[in-house]
């Protein structure tokens, strides 16, 4: 299997032992969707805050780090890191899980816009607003050449 999902190999494994649609990315997020709510709470917290903890720690999966990387997150400012950690704080705290946004959609300061501009949603629709960031993310990860090499190297 891949490393679509942060940390979450139960929806690779749980698609797989369906019938397949003939489209990954639908009967991927098929599963997504179906999940209860704990799990895809589960799934968002799996994944590293931006410019986060992980980041500095060279923690994140190497999928991560390379769209982090594509995105300028490896190469801040002191200040636009303090804006980071600043915003990941507060949105965490009032969500309860990671700011998620696919990062090879974006650049620096839309990220931080989007942050900012998220902080002022609910609950439920920053979860669903997660949930489809978390697609966005896997869409990419599908049709990334490199990391369906990497997958195959892993199996072999």
């Amino acid at each position: 299997m891949t490393a679509l999902f942060e940390h979450s190999p139960w929806i690779e494994a749980r698609a797989d032992a369906l019938p397949s649609s003939g489209d990954r990315w639908a009967d991927l997020m098929a599963v997504v969707h179906a999940a209860s709510d704990e799990e895809r709470l589960a799934l968002i917290r799996a994944h590293p805050e931006l410019a986060g903890k992980a980041a500095l720690d060279r923690t994140l999966t190497q999928a991560s780090a390379a769209e982090q990387a594509s995105a300028g997150l490896d190469r801040l400012s002191e200040d636009e890191f303090a804006k980071f950690h600043e915003l990941n704080a507060a949105y965490r705290e009032k969500f309860g899980f990671p700011f998620i946004i696919c990062v090879r959609l974006t650049d620096k300061a839309g990220i931080l816009r989007a942050m900012a501009e998220r902080l002022g949603h609910d609950r439920e629709v920053e979860i669903a607003t997660a949930i489809g960031q978390i697609g966005e993310i896997v869409r990419l990860r599908l049709a990334d050449p490199g990391l369906q090499d990497q997958a195959k190297e892993a199996q072999a």
